[in-house]
């Protein structure tokens, strides 16, 4: 018990290290979600160079700028001045409809109409190229549809020559296709279990550095394990605190997809919370100096949030990086949470996960011994 309330004593008299445990996440919970609050990004700007100038070419301009993503700001002479425009970041990308396309597409000739994109910005990339690849099919069809009903075809003959297939898309889990509900569920997380990481390490690296591990050892009675429990038990509360509030602000507040129940996913956040916790002991047991202790923790729960499979599929991936992607925890969390929130699967869907985020647990227990000898023996140096 005297190691616990140590620890809550060291955590009010230090105020850098209570607000390093409350700030960050609560900071990045209001940033990320307020960033994507539209889901998408609209209203992207775009430009248009009209060589045409026919009936046509004006309708495929107008229904352009009709377009969620897309927001015609300008209109561009020549492609050479579109280029520049979108070279100096003016615009993310323009649409180039070419002299006489009316009249070649009126006599079969096939005209070609051009967009370009900037691709160095991902997703205004994608974005705008859905959007122009969209406008350029349905126009097409719509000239092949002028051009039937002018040979006398009648209106159910046509449509099955335009779109012989129907198809229906019906995304699961996420039907509004919003990027917030993809990223934030878990990012936030991830930053939340990056400052657990890295408050781990400082308040084991810390006791080294002022000189009051003996002290910290001996409110255990010498004994290692007792000393680790009542030094992070006040770090978990707090950080399962600002778990329930990172739950609550995505699934109470904002109303995110919840198909499986909110206690799945509080399991899930307590268990990651806790596996975090001793990856840290193990790293500052592998490490045994502050500086080195906080840049691998800080570099391993950096790389977790590409390798996690949020961002980049994780099928994708080497098979050797599809391994080492079990050693984090937010990889496990992302997959409960895909089962659960996403896909509204019971939770034993996710077993496998759940055990993982339980092994991490036991990770530092064959270092504990070199952890004490290190708080023992070790004097800090800078």
């Amino acid at each position: 018990m005297f190691p616990f309330l140590r620890e809550c004593r060291r955590m009010v008299h230090d105020p850098l290290y209570l607000s390093s445990i409350i700030l960050p996440p609560l900071v990045c919970y209001i940033l990320f979600t307020s960033l994507m609050a539209e889901g998408l990004p609209t209203k992207l700007p775009t430009g248009v160079v009209d060589m045409d100038d026919s009936h046509t070419s004006r309708s495929i301009v107008r229904n352009l700028g009709a377009y969620q993503h897309t927001h015609i700001v300008s209109h561009y002479p020549t492609a050479h001045e579109a280029f520049d425009a979108m070279q100096r970041g003016d615009i993310y990308g323009f649409y180039l409809i070419p002299e006489r396309m009316e009249a070649e597409a009126l006599s079969e000739k096939q005209p070609t109409v051009s967009f370009y994109l900037n691709e160095a910005y991902l997703i205004a990339g994608a974005l705008l190229y859905k959007d122009m690849r969209t406008l350029s099919e349905l126009t097409d069809a719509n000239i092949g549809e002028e051009q039937l009903y002018a040979r006398g075809a009648a209106q159910w003959q046509v449509m099955p020559i335009l779109q012989p297939i129907v198809i229906e898309p019906h995304p699961l889990g996420n039907p509004w296709l919003n990027y917030s509900v993809y990223l934030n569920n878990t990012l936030l997380p991830g930053v939340l279990l990056l400052t657990v990481m890295l408050v781990t390490v400082y308040s084991i690296g810390s006791e080294l550095k002022q000189g009051t591990a003996q002290e910290w050892l001996s409110a255990a009675d010498g004994k290692i394990l007792p000393a680790l429990l009542g030094k992070l038990l006040p770090q978990t509360c707090l950080f399962f605190s600002m778990a329930l509030l990172c739950d609550a602000w995505l699934f109470g507040f904002l109303h995110f997809p919840l198909g499986g129940g909110l206690l799945p996913m509080l399991v899930a956040l307590f268990l990651s919370v806790l596996a975090t916790q001793t990856f840290g002991i193990f790293l500052f047991c592998l490490f045994p100096w502050m500086r080195m202790a906080m840049s691998a923790a800080a570099l391993w729960s950096v790389v977790s949030f590409s390798i996690s499979g949020f961002s980049f599929p994780a099928m994708a991936m080497s098979p050797a990086i599809q391994m080492l992607n079990n050693l984090f925890p937010l990889r496990h969390y992302f997959l409960i949470y895909a089962n659960s929130a996403l896909n509204g699967y019971a939770a034993e869907y996710a077993f496998t996960s759940y055990v993982a985020l339980c092994l991490f647990l036991l990770l530092p227990l064959p270092f504990l011994g070199r952890l004490k000898r290190v708080l023992t023996t070790y004097e800090y140096m800078e």
